[in-house]
């Protein structure tokens, strides 16, 4: 039932806009100038480093037909920007520039602008700029990141917990161990061939092109998928050793072994996500790696103890979720220090809490952690009181014991114990008193009470399995959120792309567009002013109304544009909390037609809407 639940999960929560990590800065000639001369070539430059697709940029001429320009480069400031060659004789008129990079952590985005060389053109003939993005792709991809994260915690987990906690039945874990393997396994390849289809935007169909497969060979995104591919492949006899283990303890050499796979797999994701592009870049990889570890081992093993508890043939040693509580505790240590830095790297402000969607599901992700860390300690309470109860009992059978053997003759505990019979009839006499004698003449042999933890141990451990169960619940939510967070533009990079970007005054009305939702209880609709409503720069103002005609107040409002027609987008508004409004004044749409306006509208944690709205631009 809960693999369920995550799984339609994933299928309709990932829909949606692509979420990219490099955000634009600048571009030369900036949009909307109009220039003297032609220019000799287009820059991009961006908060990140991007990559390059052989169709990065398309260039179309005040007619509407595709100019022939020069291969895609990144320019003198390096592997922040793109640049692209224009030819020697520019007519005079406005050119459109649509553009598409594919950002250092992995994720494409896309956009467009316009220029004129003389004079802008008194009208602006569309034609096929590109492709935009294809929702099947970005469904399967984003489906497919998911199951590698969770496949991860549970490869990593499990292992981690058969090697430290010592279970007695370490051959109960095997179909954990072999999912969480296959599905990785499976996960890397599909992410390998979709990668290309992906970045481009195309349909999953194109993800049969030998050439786009050879190109995403070369990326680093796919030299990542590569190694931890490599890796798995290797991981096998580890996982195959591990499973053979009974109740001895894994040697030091496949212990270092697995940890040094572990760390390699860890090291996948950090270079080819958030870690690999922005500030402090070395110590941003070693804290996502430790992230990584940290969140592998304490939700897998929680998933490896729930599945130990339920499953055992005989009742779990205390020892065994003793010490997974402590390696749990260490766990929570690491990852409360490196969310910490993670946190500060990625917003960069206190505003960006509040008013961008990093922070907002930064926020959602603190609230989750904090109910798994009440049902670890929950967990961890349950542990201390069976650890208690089993210890007591075993002082008192060891005291019975001793008991025994000071009231019985040596000699008839050996020949009990040698013949294998059974000491009868509870003892009569303390230390130093004469031992009755039974008919027969031979001596009785005082036998204590049988010794059983109690009636407190059996509900001990059903309150620990029911804590561990809460534990791994909340922690799929918790990677589902980390997830999210790492396909979401972080608020840093935001911030730097708003504040890079022309500020233009005035959202005097010119077309509006009413956008009516209904979600999670709430109705109303998003009055949404663009401002002139024509080709260019843009300002945008949105506002939102209750049921009742009151203006209203929701947590986020995003906003995008796209031109299915000729395959332009999607553009994002970026649109910023103004106090009463939602607003921004540096929408560029550089062509004329019916645009697709997109507007999704969250009014609480958990509940949100999509709504799309056909808005015509003229030239």
């Amino acid at each position: 039932m809960l693999l369920g639940s995550v799984l339609v999960l994933l299928l309709f929560g990932g829909a949606g806009a692509a979420s990219a990590h490099a955000a634009l800065r600048a571009t030369d000639p900036k949009d909307g100038t109009v220039l003297k001369s032609a220019p000799r070539d287009i820059t991009l430059t961006f908060t990140e480093s991007v990559g390059l697709l052989d169709d990065s940029f398309r260039v179309l001429d005040p007619d509407g037909k595709r100019l022939k320009v020069g291969d895609a480069g990144h320019g003198p400031g390096g592997s922040e920007t793109a640049r692209v060659s224009l030819p020697a004789k520019l007519a005079q008129g406005t050119y459109t520039v649509a553009w598409r990079v594919v950002s250092a952590d992995s994720h494409p985005v896309s956009g467009a602008f316009t220029f004129s060389v003389g004079k802008p053109s008194p009208a602006i003939v569309v034609a096929d700029t590109g492709p935009t993005e294809d929702p099947a792709t970005e469904s399967l991809f984003n489906m497919g990141r998911y199951l590698a994260y969770l496949a991860v915690a549970l490869l990593i987990g499990t292992a981690v917990f058969v090697t430290a906690c010592r279970p007695p039945e370490p051959a109960r874990l095997r179909r954990l161990l072999w999912a969480g393997w296959g599905t990785l396994l499976g996960s890397t390849v599909f992410l390998l061939v979709l990668r290309a289809p992906y970045e481009s935007g195309a349909g999953p169909a194109s993800a049969f092109s030998l050439k786009a497969f050879e190109r995403t060979l070369t990326t680093r995104p796919g030299e990542a998928l590569l190694v931890r591919l490599a890796l798995l492949l290797v991981g096998y006899f580890f996982v195959v050793r591990l499973l053979r283990l009974g109740e001895e303890r894994l040697p030091r050499v496949w212990q270092a072994a697995g940890g040094a796979l572990a760390v390699g797999l860890a090291l996948t994701w950090a270079a080819a996500e958030h870690a690999s592009a922005g500030i402090q870049v070395p110590v941003a990889m070693t804290s996502a790696v430790l992230h990584v570890l940290a969140m592998s081992v304490w939700l897998g093993g929680l998933a490896a103890l729930l599945t130990t508890l339920y499953r055992a043939s005989a009742q779990l040693p205390a020892a065994v979720p003793a010490r997974f509580s402590r390696l749990a505790f260490a766990s929570v240590t690491v990852l409360v220090g490196t969310g910490v830095y993670q946190s500060w790297r990625g917003l960069g402000s206190w505003s960006a809490i509040t008013g961008t969607t990093y922070g907002h599901l930064l926020v959602l992700k603190l609230l989750a952690v904090t109910l798994l860390l009440a049902a670890a300690r929950l967990s961890r309470q349950w542990t201390g009181r069976l650890v208690t109860v089993v210890a007591k009992s075993e002082t008192v059978a060891a005291e019975a014991e001793s008991v025994v053997r000071e009231t019985v003759p040596a000699a008839v505990v050996r020949e009990k114990v040698s013949t294998g019979g059974v000491l009868e009839e509870a003892p009569t006499a303390v230390v130093g008193e004469k031992v009755p004698e039974r008919v027969g003449g031979s001596p009785s042999a005082p036998e204590p009470a049988p010794v059983t933890p109690g009636p407190a141990a059996p509900a001990y451990r059903h309150g620990l399995r029911r804590s561990v169960l809460a534990e791994v619940a909340v922690g799929v939510v918790v990677l589902v959120l980390s997830t999210v967070l790492s396909g979401t533009l972080p608020g840093r990079a935001q911030a730097e792309a708003a504040e890079a970007g022309p500020a233009t005054g005035g959202l005097p009305a010119a077309s509006v567009t009413n956008v009516p939702f209904a979600v999670g209880g709430a109705t109303g609709k998003v009055q949404i002013t663009l401002d002139p409503g024509r080709t260019g720069q843009n300002s945008v103002q949105a506002i939102v109304y209750a049921a009742d005609g009151g203006l209203a107040t929701v947590p986020e409002l995003r906003l995008s544009f796209t031109l299915p027609a000729k395959r332009i987008g999607p553009i994002d508004a970026q649109l910023r909390n103004k106090g009463g409004y939602w607003g921004t004044n540096d929408l560029t749409l550089p062509l004329a037609g019916d645009w697709r306006m997109k507007a999704t509208i969250r009014v609480s944690d958990v509940d949100q809407i999509s709504v799309t709205k056909t808005v015509r631009i003229v030239g």
